[in-house]
């Protein structure tokens, strides 16, 4: 099974040059610094569209009955941007979460020869994403009898595999 796997080193290489940060070092990823916070879209966008609320709710109030008609367009807008992040942010992590599982069922299968385990749910699937092909199989099973949730799959994880291809 070593040959279908690809070397952290390799992954770490591609990705540097994809991100351009060949002059940086990667800290090698686990538990704690797995995840990844894009500070543009989860913080900055996301505080603009909340202050273009609240500015707009005000206008709304504030407003005369003559400029009463733009001020609840502009609130109308506002909530239209809201949903559009959310959305899009929500169809992208649907879509994120069915390639993960068919990758990790196809790892399941190269690695044990038979489909992953109907019972295992989508959020510990994502779970043993991290795991080493070593403690995978195992891992699975244990966490389908021990209905483990994600978090304690991924804090029981000896062996961190990165992924640094997440969004």
């Amino acid at each position: 099974m070593e040959a279908f796997s690809i070397s952290e080193t390799y992954i770490k290489i591609v990705y540097l040059r994809f991100t351009k940060k060949s002059n940086t070092i990667m800290q090698d990823q686990n538990f704690k610094n797995h995840a990844r916070m894009v500070p543009g879209y989860h913080y900055f966008t996301f505080l603009l569209i909340v202050l273009l609320l609240i500015g707009a709710i005000v206008n709304l109030v504030k407003s005369s009955s003559e400029n009463l008609y733009s001020a609840s367009l502009l609130v109308l807008v506002t909530i239209i941007f809201l949903l559009i992040s959310f959305y899009a942010r929500a169809f992208s992590l649907k879509a994120q979460d069915r390639a993960i599982k068919a990758e990790e069922n196809f790892r399941h299968y190269l690695l044990t020869g038979k489909p992953m385990n109907s019972k295992l749910k989508m959020r510990q699937i994502i779970g043993l994403r991290f795991a080493s092909d070593s403690e995978y199989p195992a891992l699975a099973e244990k966490a389908v009898s021990e209905k483990m949730s994600e978090k304690e799959i991924k804090q029981s994880i000896v062996t961190w595999k990165p992924d640094y291809y997440r969004v």
